[in-house]
């Protein structure tokens, strides 16, 4: 891990603004930050540190998209919008590809698959940017992001300076990362490195790809695989422009293997998957759907009728709502399995 001072850089002034936040956040909670402002430069980032000096707190936006936000917002907002995407080297092994902390995620893969960058198809349509990707090490259909990750340089509000960060330094693990347990809005996600492997090998071991018929008909591409993913979750997903929600609401809790045992002896059916230190992935969405969850609703909030892990906005629900809905689904799963489940997204 290096880093630089941003001292020589001119400075910029920034005037924070009142902001509705109801449409920047994929929940679609009615919520206003008291105080707002934009990235789109990172030669604001040394203002941003002495804004944030004089706020009582920093919250880094990014797409929204893994958020549940009070109905005010105190202290400072940012939101990242940094752009660009660009090939770093093609090596024997891997293409290094850069991609700004404020491009859209989903974009962003079909960027690289129309580049033949290939390795990104399986994280398909995940909601959100490139710089949150890392704070959540998102994943889905067989890949973890931190599979895929080279580095990032981060901007040290608290130091006011750069940082570059290897996957070590990031203390990657399920959903999880340094970012979400270090000070509450010290980084800022300028922009991420990803290796994707030459050659190029597809990930195919998730069962719902294995039993998509356009990949079991031909030898798969990477943009078969894209295609796929994008097939199957839009059948199983709402779109949150029409449905506000904020994907997965909560963890697959992961137990030893005597728990994962007892538990399959008790419950016919139990879902599962064993994890390389013997452990056991248990799916969040088949206990709470068998615990008769899915539909179910709670005042403005509810339940997706077709994704037991996902929780809804029917319309006009705040975070309360929202709030009070998990703790009735985490007591219900608890009492029946002996269970914790842990949600995903950052409760504000």
């Amino acid at each position: 891990m290096s880093n630089s001072s941003a001292d020589a850089v001119a400075p910029i002034s920034m005037s924070p603004v009142s902001q509705d936040l109801t449409r920047l956040n994929t929940l679609g909670l009615a919520s206003r930050a008291e105080a707002f402002v934009t990235l789109d430069d990172p030669a604001q980032l040394p203002a941003l540190s002495r804004l944030a000096r004089q706020a009582s707190s920093l919250l880094v936006l990014g797409g929204g998209s893994n958020l549940v936000l009070p109905e005010r917002v105190p202290g400072l907002v940012a939101r990242v919008g940094f752009k660009g995407v660009r090939p770093l080297q093609a090596g024997p092994d891997a293409w290094l590809v850069e991609a700004a902390g404020g491009e859209n995620w989903h974009g962003f893969v079909q960027t690289c698959i129309e580049q033949g960058w290939d390795g990104l198809e399986n994280l398909a349509l995940i909601p959100g940017t490139v710089g949150a990707a890392p704070v959540q090490n998102i994943g889905a259909y067989g890949v973890e992001l931190q599979e895929r990750f080279h580095g990032l340089t981060a901007w040290d509000v608290r130091e006011a300076r750069y940082v570059d960060m290897d996957a070590a330094a990031c203390r990657f693990s399920y959903r999880d990362s340094v970012f979400k347990h270090d000070e509450p809005g010290r980084w800022i996600i300028v922009s991420v490195r990803f290796a994707l492997p030459r050659p190029w090998r597809p990930v195919l071991n998730y069962p719902d790809l294995q039993r998509h018929a356009r990949l079991a008909a031909q030898a798969p591409t990477a943009r078969a695989i894209f295609d796929a993913v994008c097939e199957i979750r839009r059948a199983k997903l709402p779109d949150p422009v029409v449905t506000g929600n904020a994907g997965s609401f909560f963890k697959n809790p992961i137990v030893p293997a005597d728990v994962r045992d007892a538990l399959a002896e008790r419950h016919a059916g139990l879902v599962s998957y064993a994890q390389p230190d013997g452990r056991y992935k248990l799916a969040a969405g088949w206990l709470i759907d068998q615990c008769g969850w899915k539909g179910r609703a709670l005042g403005a909030a509810g339940v997706h009728d077709r994704q037991a892990l996902v929780l809804v906005n029917r319309g006009g629900a705040g975070a309360a709502d929202i709030m009070a809905l998990a703790r009735a689904i985490q007591e219900s799963v608890f009492e029946r399995y002996g269970v914790r489940l842990e949600p995903e997204p950052v409760v504000v």
